[in-house]
């Protein structure tokens, strides 16, 4: 059973219970009866409040990682939903409240397109294993960052690469997919409330200056991201970013803003054409040309201060080179304004997560010292 349809189901039940719990016992004042109107439900959504994170109205801190895949493309109808489990199981116990999963990771195994990249047929088997995934995520509560695209669907030759790339040019296309697969996603999972956001691209950066991923122009990047988050924000509360995979394009400060308000308003023409927070990723091989975000506020790393901002994707293992140990690099984050710090892991050929002792001593410090901004609402 979809998990959105059981948490229905289960409100149902608390409502009937209370209410007939209220005609137990010899007598009862008014004042000692079951009102359902006295109990305030307690939602576990994320939503945005200027540049905080807040879950039921308290401060929320994203104490993260990125557990991208298991194997390559899990979630067409072949997920392993005991390693998934079991993950989600470890990551809770070790203070982590959201992680960063590629629900595509390339290419047609989900989503088949025609030569003009217009949506073909979607894997039925997809849906089904997202149900589980997201089921998991509630299960454990530890939230979803749910990243739709990368840029490796544009990477190569021939093949699934161009027709992506041909979906990228086409605004009709871009339309398509929007219709067809954002918004049933949306439809289908928007009472998940464990399902934190969607990135709709893993570093798109590569596909504007790679010739290997098409060289395709920011007007038809940012045209795809801002038709994407207008779909999700007519047909959801789930929160939208794009994970920039440097700050070059994500500020003004450099080569400009690509998915600032402004410009996604502006070429797609749509006022719901919006990202609700920032998740630019780094690495050391950056700081030359960049400087280093830890030491500082977002705004003085270049992001726009009218958002949250967070780190979407960063080493677990660089702490020689930056002279972060890894709590410490959690900490400067959040003592200059971060909103949060995902690092990365994959899977190795045994099934663990890449230096998970690293990103455990990071996670587990931060969630003893700050246990009410890493899970607001327990208890």
């Amino acid at each position: 059973m979809n998990v959105c349809i059981k948490k229905a189901t289960a409100l149902i039940m608390s409502v009937i219970i209370a209410v007939c719990a209220s005609g137990c016992g010899k007598s009862q004042d008014d004042s000692s009866k079951a009102k359902i109107d006295d109990v305030p439900a307690v939602s576990a959504r994320i939503t945005v409040d200027g540049t905080k994170f807040k879950v039921d109205g308290k401060d929320l801190w994203i104490n993260g990682v990125n557990t991208p895949w298991n194997n390559w493309n899990d979630f067409t109808g072949s997920m392993d939903y005991d390693f998934w489990d079991k993950t989600f199981e470890q990551l809770a116990a070790d203070g982590v409240n959201c992680t960063r999963i590629w629900v595509n990771c390339a290419g047609e195994s989900i989503i088949r397109l025609k030569s003009t990249g217009e949506i073909k047929t979607i894997k039925e088997e997809h849906w089904s294993d997202l149900d589980k995934l997201f089921e998991i995520a509630e299960k454990h509560k530890v939230y979803v960052m749910a990243t739709l695209t990368s840029f490796d669907h544009c990477k190569g030759e021939t093949g699934s690469p161009e027709r992506w790339r041909a979906l990228m040019k086409s605004k009709t296309s871009v339309d398509d997919f929007a219709d067809k697969y954002v918004k049933k996603f949306c439809e289908r999972y928007k009472d998940c409330e464990y399902l934190f956001s969607i990135d709709i691209m893993n570093e798109p950066d590569w596909v504007y200056e790679n010739e290997e991923c098409g060289q395709i122009p920011w007007e038809n990047l940012s045209y795809f991201f801002g038709k994407c988050a207008a779909t999700i924000h007519e047909n959801s509360d789930i929160l939208v970013t794009v994970g920039m995979g440097i700050i070059k394009y994500n500020s003004d400060k450099y080569e400009g803003n690509k998915i600032s308000d402004e410009y996604l308003k502006e070429l797609t023409g749509n006022d719901n054409a919006y990202v609700d927070f920032y998740s630019t990723h780094y690495y050391m091989w950056m700081k030359s040309s960049f400087g280093y975000p830890f030491d500082g506020t977002p705004e003085a790393f270049g992001l726009e201060a009218n958002k949250p901002c967070l780190v979407g994707e960063t080493s677990n293992d660089d702490g020689d080179q930056c002279g972060y140990s890894p709590s410490e690099k959690y900490q400067a984050a959040y003592d200059n304004n971060w909103q949060g710090v995902m690092v990365w892991m994959q899977t190795q050929e045994d099934k663990s997560w890449y230096r998970y002792d690293l990103t455990q001593e990071s996670t587990k410090y931060f969630a003893e010292k700050y246990p009410q901004l890493v899970h607001p609402i327990e208890g």
